[in-house]
Order: structure tokens, then sequence, then C-alpha cells
């Protein structure tokens, strides 16, 4: 894919972009300048929203089983080319090979499953006395999507945008551009028609910025940081388009008083190290009974020692770097701060780990006696950091879970009728209780800061759709 950093897909074809900027692209496993990713401006995206723009019409007024059928070419495409997209995941963010083929490259394929299945199911007209109801695509949608789960989240943007019948521009992560553009060739092997998906490289401030202000497009689908967020919602105000936004989190972890606590610890620590920590939904805050202190910190750092860091193709390795030096940097200052305001360092700790001098490995680490105000129990660190801490009762824990900006995530663990009782008292989009697998049917989003609009099967579909309403249609 590497031969692909030098362009852009526009209006069904590979073009050269109108600006001549380029970043080095970097593999953070090692620090390796692997090539020179081409970056639009505003004039790159200006053409692939006029291609978007004179595509509408045509592909909007498609049925909704060709539609299906086009998703079901692209999924196949998919597939073909599995191990592929693993492997510039890997790549291009330092996942473990394991965890690319596993968890990265899986979740693309089962969201087009999971979207194909919902479209099938999903009421694109119903009647309501003489009044028809028509869901149909919104428009143009701008869909600016980040690193740490690429695949992912280009497939939760991109295929509910299809079903619904919308054209787009896709504004991957400049730190991650190889998946995209990997994607944009499936999108060609599969015969999306010209125009129906784009896809611009560029930097936020120079491109994702340009396609949420530009009066072309209809709505903007955006998965990043809180302040990124804001900044988009605010270019995007003047023209009232739609903003759908899944942003940051710190999501709590609450273990009941009578969970099995070694199991429960161990699971939470390692989810909370999953992805390099690099996930918005990692349940970065542990609570525990205040009695049950040190046994979870026992268990928190036996967890962290089965941890595996190195190169990413081994399959045996369990954990790759950070996405960058500025990210490393930024974990690094957060690390130096918990110690500073006096949490204990149960595991890890400052540095990269032993025997690794090289790329933008970090070592696991596990706070205990972590207080609510804290800035490590604050402000979202992604990275694999975990912060302890301990709670008087459960009301307690779930007045402190609940205490915070985000609401994206919450996870409980312990018996099940309690269990469910605290997850409806947790203000978070998706309460996990028990450890369960990945629902890709359940809706994903977050309350509060976290976001607005909800991902995910029928739920990112509705998302994309705008509602009419024929009235005197007719019984």
């Amino acid at each position: 894919m590497l031969h692909r950093l030098s362009q852009h897909y526009v209006a069904g074809a590979w073009q050269a972009p109108i600006a001549r900027a380029t970043l080095p692209f970097a593999t953070p496993a090692t620090g390796a300048v692997l090539g020179e990713l081409a970056v639009g401006n505003a004039l790159d995206a200006d053409r692939a929203v006029m291609a978007a723009r004179g595509a509408f019409e045509g592909f909007s007024s498609w049925p909704v089983a060709d539609r299906i059928a086009l998703l079901e070419a692209i999924l196949a495409a998919y597939k073909a080319r599995y191990d592929e997209i693993a492997q510039a995941m890997s790549t291009e963010m330092g996942a473990p090979i394991t965890q690319a083929r596993d968890a990265q490259a899986w979740a693309g394929q089962i969201h087009l499953e999971t979207t194909i299945q919902a479209a099938r199911d999903f009421h694109w007209e119903e009647q309501r006395g003489s009044t028809r109801i028509i869901r149909e695509g919104i428009g143009v949608c701008a869909l600016i999507t980040p690193w740490n789960w690429p695949m992912n989240q280009i497939v939760c943007k991109v295929a509910p945008a299809l079903a619904a019948g919308c054209t787009m521009v896709l504004k991957p992560s400049e730190l991650a551009p190889l998946s995209a553009l990997l994607f944009a060739e499936l999108c060609d092997e599969a015969g999306v028609p010209p125009g129906v998906f784009n896809l611009v490289n560029g930097t936020g401030a120079d491109v994702g910025a340009h396609l949420a202000a530009h009066p072309q497009v209809d709505m903007v689908s955006f998965t990043g940081s809180t302040r990124a967020g804001v900044a988009v919602a605010q270019a995007a105000a003047p023209t009232v388009k739609r903003v759908a936004q899944e942003l940051g989190g710190k999501s709590a972890n609450i273990i009941l008083p009578e969970a099995d606590l070694s199991t429960a610890v161990a699971a939470g620590t390692l989810a909370c190290f999953g992805n390099t920590g690099q996930s918005c939904d990692a349940p970065t805050r542990m609570f525990v009974p205040m009695n049950k202190m040190e046994a979870a910190l026992a268990a928190a750092r036996a967890a962290t020692d089965t941890v595996i860091l190195g190169d990413p193709a081994d399959p045996s390795v369990t954990m790759g770097p950070l996405i960058s030096g500025a990210q490393w940097d930024k974990v690094q200052g957060l690390i130096q701060t918990g110690i500073a305001e006096g949490a204990t360092l149960a595991a890890g700790g400052l540095g990269r780990p032993d025997g690794i001098n090289h790329g933008w490995f970090v070592r696991p680490t596990v706070f205990g006696h972590v207080t609510h105000e804290m800035t490590i129990a604050r402000e979202e660190i992604f990275g694999p950091v975990l912060s302890i801490i301990g709670y008087d009762s459960v009301d307690h824990a779930v007045t402190m879970a609940n205490d915070t900006v985000y609401g994206l995530a919450a996870y409980v663990s312990g018996p099940l009728e309690e269990a469910r009782k605290v997850a409806r008292r947790l203000r978070a989009g998706q309460v996990n209780i028990n450890g369960p697998d990945w629902d890709t049917f359940a809706p994903f989003g977050g309350y509060k800061q976290s976001g607005n609009g909800r991902e995910y099967a029928d739920w990112g579909i509705h998302d994309f759709c705008e509602i009419k309403a024929l009235v005197g249609y007719g019984s």
C-alpha cells in the first residue's frame, strides 16, 4: 500500500492531490519512516465534495436491495484481502499482528456483516394513518476517522452511509493512512460508483475543518478527541449541518463487593491495556472496595506481569507501541503527574520497557490508592495506565463514576441482579455487565462530552437518514 501514499481517491479514480505538501509516514514500532504521505488542502477537499455532490442524486435513488448488494461486494473484497488489511494496521499503528487479525481487521468485517443485516431489517418506510414515513439518505457526508481503530471506524461510518444512500468524503487520520487507502481500493474493486466514496488525506486543521464547514456537506460524522469534536461542531454550526460525534472517555469499572475480586481485577486490568490503552472506551478507572485495595493491587500487578511487549510481527506479543512520539510524551507526563500527586505506583512507571530502546513503547502502568480528584483519575490518558480508586459503599462508587465530563462506556462486575441495578444508575452510553462479548448490534456512543449520536447496526443507519412525512399519502 505504500505506493498509494502519494494519491487520493476522488470521483472513482486515483488522483494526485492538488496540494503538493507531504508528511513523513513512520511505523511506531521502530520510528522508521516508510514513505511520504501526500496531504491535501481546501482545494482537494472541494474537489472531493463536489464529486460526492454530483453523485448523490443518482446513488440515493438506488433501491435498497441494490445498496445492500454493493455492501456485500465490499464485504467479499474485504474477506479476500483480510490478511493484507491486518498487516496494514500492524504497520501503521504498531498493533501486534495477532490483535490486528483477531480484533482490528475482524472489527471491519463484522461491522460490514452487521450493517448488511441491519439494512435488510430496517424500516425504510412505514404507514401511519394516511401519512407515509420515509427514511432517506441525508446527503453528502464528511467522515473523519481516528488512528486507534482505523478500519473499525471507517466501516462504522462508510457502511451505514452507503446503506442509507449517502455519498461521502473520508478523511482518515494522517497517522494511520494505509488501512484507509486499502479500503478505497476495496470500494473500487467492488464497483462503488464514481463520486459515491471519496478519500482525501490531510490534517484536521487543513482538510477536516474545511469539510466540517463546507456548505455542500450535509453531515459530519467525527470520531476523535473531545477538544477536536468541539472544533468540528463549531465549524459545522453556521451551515446547520448534522454532527454525529464519538469522542473521549474516562470509563468507570465498578467491581462490586461480592464480585470475584481477583478475576474481575485481572480482566479489567488487561481490558484497560488492550490496544496499548488507546481506546476511547477503555476501563481506565477501576473502583474497588476500600478494604480490598491491597488485594486488588496484587491482582492487577499479576495481570500486568502477563503482558508481552515487543515486535508487533511476533504472534506471541500482546502489546505494541503507542502511535507517536507526541502520544508517548503525553503518557509519560501523566504518569509523572500520578507519581507527583501521591498515587501508589503498583506496576510499570516511567520510560520504555526493559530491553526496548526503540519505537514508542511504554510500560503498562497501574496506580493504586488513587483519589477521585487526582489528574490521572480525571483526564483521558489514552495509554496503558490504570487508576484504582477505593470506595466506601456502592453509592459512593456510583457517585464517583458519574462525576466526570465523559460518559462513553462503563463496566460493572458482580452478582447479576445487583450489577444490573448499578448499570442502570451509570451515566454512560454503553454499560458492560460481567465482561460480555462485543455486541455489534448494540448502540455505541456517549453521554455528555463523549459525544452524540450512535453507531453500529441500525443505530448507525438512523444517523445517516433524514425523515420525510408524505402527508395525505393515503392508506
